[in-house]
Protein backbone atom coordinates (compact mmCIF):
# COMPACT_ATOMS: atom_id res chain seq x y z
CA UNK A 1 0.00 0.00 0.00
CA UNK A 2 1.39 3.37 -1.02
CA UNK A 3 1.85 5.82 1.80
CA UNK A 4 3.10 9.38 2.15
CA UNK A 5 5.02 10.38 5.26
CA UNK A 6 5.86 14.00 6.02
CA UNK A 7 8.63 15.22 8.27
CA UNK A 8 10.52 18.40 9.05
CA UNK A 9 7.90 20.52 10.72
CA UNK A 10 8.54 22.40 13.93
CA UNK A 11 8.65 25.73 15.69
CA UNK A 12 10.58 28.62 14.19
CA UNK A 13 10.74 32.37 14.69
CA UNK A 14 9.44 34.73 12.06
CA UNK A 15 12.02 35.23 9.35
CA UNK A 16 13.42 31.76 9.86
CA UNK A 17 13.45 28.70 7.61
CA UNK A 18 12.23 25.15 7.65
CA UNK A 19 12.43 22.34 5.15
CA UNK A 20 9.63 19.83 4.89
CA UNK A 21 10.04 16.37 3.43
CA UNK A 22 7.55 13.89 2.07
CA UNK A 23 8.59 10.35 1.31
CA UNK A 24 6.43 8.00 -0.72
CA UNK A 25 6.46 4.25 -0.66
CA UNK A 26 5.74 2.24 -3.78
CA UNK A 27 6.89 2.38 -7.40
CA UNK A 28 6.34 4.86 -10.22
CA UNK A 29 6.75 7.92 -8.02
CA UNK A 30 7.91 9.97 -10.99
CA UNK A 31 4.57 9.39 -12.76
CA UNK A 32 2.75 11.58 -10.29
CA UNK A 33 2.73 15.27 -9.61
CA UNK A 34 3.06 16.03 -5.92
CA UNK A 35 1.56 18.88 -3.99
CA UNK A 36 1.79 20.60 -0.65
CA UNK A 37 -1.30 21.96 1.06
CA UNK A 38 -1.80 23.49 4.49
CA UNK A 39 -4.64 23.85 6.92
CA UNK A 40 -5.36 26.02 9.91
CA UNK A 41 -7.99 24.81 12.41
CA UNK A 42 -11.40 26.06 11.42
CA UNK A 43 -10.36 26.86 7.87
CA UNK A 44 -10.31 24.96 4.62
CA UNK A 45 -7.16 23.31 3.41
CA UNK A 46 -5.34 25.54 0.95
CA UNK A 47 -2.90 24.96 -1.87
CA UNK A 48 0.73 25.85 -1.24
CA UNK A 49 2.80 24.39 -4.05
CA UNK A 50 2.99 21.55 -6.56
CA UNK A 51 5.60 20.00 -8.80
CA UNK A 52 5.17 17.87 -11.89
CA UNK A 53 6.26 14.26 -12.04
CA UNK A 54 9.40 15.06 -13.99
CA UNK A 55 10.13 18.16 -11.90
CA UNK A 56 9.88 20.37 -14.97
CA UNK A 57 6.96 22.51 -13.77
CA UNK A 58 6.22 23.98 -10.36
CA UNK A 59 3.36 26.09 -9.11
CA UNK A 60 3.04 28.26 -6.01
CA UNK A 61 0.32 30.06 -4.16
CA UNK A 62 0.75 33.81 -4.35
CA UNK A 63 1.17 33.95 -0.58
CA UNK A 64 4.36 31.86 -0.68
CA UNK A 65 5.81 32.75 -4.06
CA UNK A 66 9.40 33.90 -3.74
CA UNK A 67 9.73 32.43 -0.24
CA UNK A 68 9.03 28.72 -0.73
CA UNK A 69 10.69 26.32 -3.14
CA UNK A 70 9.42 22.87 -4.01
CA UNK A 71 11.69 20.15 -5.32
CA UNK A 72 11.74 16.40 -5.72
CA UNK A 73 14.20 13.55 -5.96
CA UNK A 74 12.56 10.75 -7.90
CA UNK A 75 15.43 8.38 -7.18
CA UNK A 76 14.55 8.64 -3.50
CA UNK A 77 10.76 9.02 -3.84
CA UNK A 78 10.97 12.30 -1.97
CA UNK A 79 9.48 15.74 -2.42
CA UNK A 80 10.55 18.65 -0.28
CA UNK A 81 9.40 22.16 0.47
CA UNK A 82 12.03 24.71 1.46
CA UNK A 83 10.34 27.50 3.37
CA UNK A 84 12.25 30.73 3.91
CA UNK A 85 11.30 34.09 5.40
CA UNK A 86 8.55 32.41 7.35
CA UNK A 87 5.70 34.50 8.71
CA UNK A 88 3.28 33.83 11.57
CA UNK A 89 0.53 33.41 8.98
CA UNK A 90 2.40 30.40 7.59
CA UNK A 91 1.52 28.53 10.77
CA UNK A 92 -0.51 25.47 9.81
CA UNK A 93 -0.47 21.73 9.41
CA UNK A 94 1.23 20.96 6.11
CA UNK A 95 0.19 17.97 4.03
CA UNK A 96 1.80 16.43 1.01
CA UNK A 97 -0.40 14.77 -1.56
CA UNK A 98 -0.17 12.73 -4.73
CA UNK A 99 -2.18 13.67 -7.77
CA UNK A 100 -4.33 11.10 -9.55
CA UNK A 101 -6.09 10.74 -12.86
CA UNK A 102 -5.12 10.92 -16.48
CA UNK A 103 -3.27 14.18 -15.94
CA UNK A 104 -1.55 13.01 -12.81
CA UNK A 105 1.94 13.95 -13.92
CA UNK A 106 1.04 17.62 -14.24
CA UNK A 107 0.67 20.21 -11.49
CA UNK A 108 -2.69 21.11 -10.05
CA UNK A 109 -3.87 23.57 -7.42
CA UNK A 110 -7.09 21.71 -6.77
CA UNK A 111 -7.34 19.55 -3.69
CA UNK A 112 -9.92 17.28 -5.34
CA UNK A 113 -7.34 16.17 -7.89
CA UNK A 114 -5.15 14.56 -5.23
CA UNK A 115 -6.13 11.17 -3.89
CA UNK A 116 -3.36 10.19 -1.51
CA UNK A 117 -2.44 12.29 1.50
CA UNK A 118 0.11 12.19 4.25
CA UNK A 119 -0.72 12.58 7.92
CA UNK A 120 0.51 16.17 8.06
CA UNK A 121 3.28 17.95 9.90
CA UNK A 122 2.84 20.99 12.12
CA UNK A 123 4.65 24.21 11.28
CA UNK A 124 4.47 26.97 13.87
CA UNK A 125 5.99 30.40 13.25
CA UNK A 126 6.26 32.65 16.26
CA UNK A 127 6.27 36.43 16.00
Amino acid sequence: QVQLVESGGGLVQAGGSLRLFCTASGPTFSSYAMGWFRQVPGKEREFVSAISGGAVTASYADSVKGRFTISRDNSRNTVSLQMNSLKPEDTAVYFCARRYGSGRSGVSRFEAEYDLWGQGTQVTVSS
